[in-house]
């Protein structure tokens, strides 16, 4: 198959999976059917769209192809659907967000470094790509987005871009880059909920100053 073509189904693939944990956080949340599809959408495209922006690259992607839309809301209902019958484990919505963590951050970075054939602005779109959707889902449902956490995220997606970087630079073929980009990615991400690995968290020690009790 052509490595476009691999890249276009992988980037369906990201829309689909991405679709699915907007989907799961709008259960945990007891939205609607509406309140499904918009949450699927909005994480399923709202690091691309962004992306495209800033890059002005043109038309947005899924309105060149509306097919990215239709996989976001088939699988938003799809998600919804099962759902309803079955139990969902919040395993599920973190692989799920892995993925599509994974897969947008490789094309993201490509795309951007092909555009401005800039290391940095690659490394900043690709890591925008792969957690701006998840941080409007987690807005949207009033949560404090995955991003902002102790949780290992920003980092899995910011060592897939410099996976992506020093890989292109090497002179590897542009698909097996992307290849390596995600599973670099993806790989932190699952070790990371496997193990509960995080970073450091920042706690200032304040110094409390007692009132003077006066005479």
């Amino acid at each position: 198959m052509d490595p476009g073509k691999i890249v276009y189904v992988l980037d369906l693939f990201g829309v689909a999976v991405f679709a699915v944990s907007g989907s799961l956080a709008a259960g945990r949340k007891r939205m609607d059917v509406f309140g499904v599809i918009v949450l699927g959408l909005v994480t399923a495209v709202g690091g691309g769209t962004l992306r495209d922006i800033l890059l002005d690259i043109g038309p947005v992607f899924w309105i060149k192809d509306p097919a990215y839309l239709l996989v976001a809301v088939v699988f938003s209902l799809m998600t919804f659907s099962y759902a309803r019958i079955h139990s969902v484990h919040r395993m599920g919505f973190l692989i799920s967000d892995a993925f599509g963590l994974a897969i947008f951050t490789a094309i993201g970075t490509a795309m951007a470094l092909n555009t401005t054939e800039s290391y940095s602005v690659a490394i900043v779109m690709g890591v925008m790509t792969g957690t701006a959707g998840g941080m409007i889902r987690d807005v949207l449902s009033a949560e404090v987005p995955l991003i902002l956490r102790k949780e290992i995220y920003a980092t899995a997606a910011f060592c897939g871009a410099i996976a992506y970087i020093i890989m292109i630079t090497m002179a590897f073929p542009a698909f097996t880059c992307l290849l390596i980009s995600a599973i670099v990615t993806l790989a932190i991400r699952l070790a990371a909920i496997h193990w509960g690995l995080s970073l450091p968290v920042f706690v200032v020690k304040e110094i409390s100053s007692k009132p003077d009790s006066g005479d």
